[in-house]
């Protein structure tokens, strides 16, 4: 392999090679690409994101409520199924997007103790534009891919995913 097609990732196998020559570094071909893959994906959504006003994890809830269907309305337990973000982070982004007047909290009708989360007219409109914004952002991010690969690689990650999901390994 010559040094203008190696990437960072070739660059640490060889140098563990270099310095561990026992240790089997070559998982990283694959893992280190997909987190350094999962890393730039995000930057770039959130750069595509910076002209609806909203964050990437403002996207992932308000995308989650949009996609419930009408009454667009979840409980913040239906919503952690459905995002990346802890508790603690759930509430205070909660906050934020009530503050922002994208969605309003409502009681539960069989628990009051729950405010379930709703998207407001605002709200809708906002993550309507935004999810357009976000994929086209996405589409973009694999133009490089021909409809093949882009078929042979949903199936590779999905099958890694699922077996990751599924399994008792951390």
């Amino acid at each position: 392999m010559n040094d203008s097609s190696q990437d960072i990732i070739d660059k640490l196998i060889q140098e563990w090679g270099r310095e561990r020559p026992a240790l089997d570094a070559s998982a990283m071909n694959i893992v280190g690409r997909i987190l350094k893959l999962g890393k730039l994906l995000e930057k770039r959504a959130s750069m595509a994101l910076k002209g609806t006003g909203i964050y990437y994890t403002d996207l992932d809830v308000l995308a989650t409520l949009r996609r419930a269907g009408k009454p667009y309305e979840l409980s913040p337990k239906e919503l952690m199924q459905s995002v990346l973000i802890t508790s603690g982070a759930m509430t205070a982004l909660l906050d934020r997007l009530t503050k922002l007047e994208l969605i309003y909290r409502t009681p539960d009708e069989k628990d009051g103790r729950i405010r379930r989360a709703a998207l407001t007219k605002n709200g809708q409109k906002v993550i309507d534009k935004a999810i357009e914004t976000r994929f086209v952002e996405a589409s973009d991010a694999i133009t490089i891919l021909d409809k093949n690969e882009k078929e042979k690689m949903t199936e590779l990650l999905k099958k890694l995913l699922n077996d990751l999901d599924n399994s008792n390994r951390p």
